[in-house]
């Protein structure tokens, strides 16, 4: 009979089983979704960008058979609210206002990943046990909420029928591949004035006179790493105070993951000044970090966007998703999408507010959604879909 189990890490099962059902499509090529596979989640671990004092514990919850791994999930213990890209600031304020306790929490995720993929690995029919186990930890250990963010959308609407589950939609901006053949067919698709703009903000990149080189794979070479490390420093610093990831992450994705990595790098002569990391799936371009340590006009439009747009017409992958947020992406080709969550929220009237909140958002997302898409950069010709 099959049973139900929290691990205490990723490390307590083998590699091997766990991708089996995360990544069964690996035996044929490239996995769709890089983030789920087991080197990318326990090179989290091994480089303790999660665990201990990160505000990020693996608590991996596993069904098995027997001892066969059928499915699992990659479940987290949060003290915090911090790399998820899913904002709930606003529910943990409003619940410890009227006296509750909002962490500790639950999250299935890939931590600090904004990228949408399944959240329950393995076959479709063990999807709702997963969750069902979930939120029966979440209840026994009296936690405030469970969340599953970056779910797919079948996920979320299969899972949104279980009682109390609560469905949650945003949005990100996602560049699509329409049979591209080259960057040039993709300027063509636009409007004349949009045309205009990025051939400018090109060739302004390219003013500069550094160098771009875009590594994959054993292009990559350990001091490439050094100098994206001060690159993501510099941003992380910026923008959410402390960076997410150690500098051992980047050895450990060197070590297992160079060939599902995309690096474009800027220099300066011999020097590094700038770089826009990528993750590869099998149809899609993950862009994920990006810094500089020389400001130059135009380089992060370059080395973020367009050379991720390039790279994916040439290894004809069918989009680029650049992260969370950035309305000014949409001038760049890229179009807003929805995207999904799932939440549980033990409290029955604090669950009814965030239900109210969250049927005013879905709605608010679909105008936005809607008008944002009107203003995309594409030309408005008779016929197009």
């Amino acid at each position: 009979m099959a049973d139900l189990t929290l691990l205490d890490s990723l490390s307590d099962i083998p590699a091997a089983d766990w991708d089996a059902v995360a990544a069964p499509e690996q035996a044929e090529g490239r996995p769709v979704d890089p983030f789920t596979t087991h080197r990318f989640l326990s090179a989290l671990e091994v480089s303790r960008s999660t665990g201990a004092g990160s505000g990020w514990q693996a608590r991996p919850l596993v069904l098995r058979d027997e001892g066969k791994l059928l499915a699992a999930t990659p479940l987290y213990v949060k003290s915090h609210s911090q790399g998820e890209y899913i904002f709930d600031h606003g529910w943990a304020d409003a619940l410890e206002r009227a006296g509750g306790r909002y962490y500790p929490k639950l999250q299935i995720a890939v931590p600090f990943t904004p990228a949408t993929g399944r959240r329950f690995l393995g076959p479709d029919a063990y999807r709702e046990t997963l969750w069902q186990g979930a939120i029966a930890v979440t209840a026994q250990n009296r936690l405030s909420s469970l969340h599953a963010t970056f779910c797919t959308a079948e996920e979320a609407e299969v899972l949104a029928g279980v009682e109390g589950t609560l469905h949650r939609v945003t949005q990100q901006f996602h560049w699509e591949n329409r049979g591209y053949s080259a960057f040039d067919d993709f300027l063509a698709d636009l409007s004349s004035r949009k045309r205009k703009m990025i051939r400018k903000e090109r060739e302004t990149a390219r003013a500069s006179g550094l160098t771009i080189r875009v590594l994959t794979g054993d292009e990559i070479e350990p001091q490439h790493w050094d100098a994206f490390w001060a690159f993501y420093q510099d941003t992380g610093s910026r923008k959410w105070g402390t960076p997410y990831l150690t500098r051992k992450a980047f050895t450990c994705f060197h070590e297992t993951m160079r060939d599902d990595m995309l690096l474009v790098l800027a220099f300066n002569g011999e020097r590094p000044v700038a770089g826009a990391l990528n993750f590869i799936g099998r149809e899609t371009l993950y862009g994920r970090y990006w810094g500089c340590i020389e400001d130059h006009p135009c380089l992060h439009f370059e080395l973020c966007y367009y050379q991720a747009i390039d790279w994916a017409i040439t290894h004809g992958l069918q989009r680029v998703e650049a992260g969370a947020q950035g309305e000014h992406k949409l001038a760049r080709g890229y179009l807003p999408v929805e995207t999904h969550s799932i939440h549980w929220i033990a409290e029955p009237s604090f669950r009814t507010a965030v239900d109210r909140y969250l049927q005013a958002e879905r709605r608010a997302v679909g105008e936005e959604i809607e008008v944002l898409t009107s203003y995309g950069p594409f030309r408005k010709a008779e016929g197009r879909e």
